[in-house]
């Protein structure tokens, strides 16, 4: 049942192979739980109760899991019931009795605004180095791409040539679930694109390509060097908590918002499903806000430095 489950929110569902793996890995770390480690024990599905799976959650507490996790396993099996259902297996899910802690929401990592046109004018600075290298000038425009666009390392990767148009100063992205949403982008972005372009065709001696940003050889980019990419032009700009791909999109978001773009377009650029994710963003330039008016208050001033 496991394995027809993961055919399902592959196949069906478009779950992506990433979220693929990790329900396998959860599913089969529950069926060992219920089947007590032993291979001679068939997992039966049918038989669990909620209190079975209280037991579980309580074991991978006293595990040291975090409650973000436990409440992520507990979503994958409620998926899976709730496709047993779907098949007409099951009448009910036993994860529906359960009520997973409370897990406190994070405010995403993002770049100060200063500090991003800081790490920008770094790579301006390098630039005449940069067009005599290929790669180089791919990694500045990888970078200047995530803040631009706000886009996922998923959908950069998998960006399309012919999607990324510089004549309407727009692009194409193929998100989650294989949605595609479309991009503007500004001048600054379109000047670095044709310059790449040009690069890109002296390096590989081809005026096209299939994908939009490769290697030397030809080759689509690969999660971690896009990571690694980022972290590197990040490093030594910022203090934030993480230098990665996301951080990018968080702070892609968090400044449109800041300079009064409307939330629900922030949402449609970003790919957001829901609004509430989107809302996040709205929590850090509140916060922003107060510690802008706690520097910046005289009165704030005199009572923070008399504490």
């Amino acid at each position: 049942m496991i394995d027809s489950f993961l055919t399902y929110i592959r196949c069906e569902l478009n779950l992506s192979a990433h979220t693929v793996l990790s329900y396998r890995h959860d599913m089969l770390e529950f069926s060992r739980f219920l089947t007590g480690g032993n291979p001679g024990n068939t997992f039966d599905p049918l038989s669990v109760t909620p209190s079975d799976i209280r037991l579980w959650i309580s074991a991978l507490s006293r595990r040291g899991i975090s409650r973000r996790t436990v409440k992520k396993k507990l979503s994958a099996v409620s998926s899976f019931y709730r496709y047993l259902i779907h098949r007409r297996i099951m009448d009910a899910n036993p994860v529906e009795d359960i009520t997973p802690a409370r897990v406190p929401r994070p405010l995403p990592s993002y770049i100060r605004t200063a500090e991003m046109e800081e790490v920008i004018d770094s790579l301006d600075n390098g630039k005449a180095q940069l067009l005599k290298n290929f790669e180089g000038e791919r990694n500045a425009l990888i970078v200047l791409m995530f803040y631009s666009t706000g886009m996922r390392r998923a959908e950069l990767i998998g960006l399309k040539d012919r999607d990324v148009d510089t004549s309407r100063n727009e692009l194409k992205v193929l998100g989650k679930r294989n949605k595609e949403r479309i991009i503007p982008f500004g001048e600054e972005l379109q000047q670095a694109i044709e310059s790449y372009r040009q690069s890109r065709e002296k390096a590989t001696g081809s005026p096209t390509s299939e994908t939009f940003f490769i290697r030397p050889d030809g080759e689509s980019l690969y999660p971690m060097l896009v990571e690694r990419v980022v972290k590197k032009a990040l490093t030594g700009h910022t203090n934030a908590a993480r230098l990665s791909p996301h951080t990018l999109r968080h702070s892609f978001a968090t400044d449109m918002l800041n300079n009064g773009a409307d939330l629900r377009a922030v949402q449609q650029l970003l790919g957001h499903e829901s609004l509430a994710t989107t809302q996040v963003y709205t929590h850090v330039t509140y916060r922003e806000l107060q510690q802008n008016y706690q520097h910046a208050h005289p009165r704030e001033k005199l009572h923070t430095n008399n504490k």
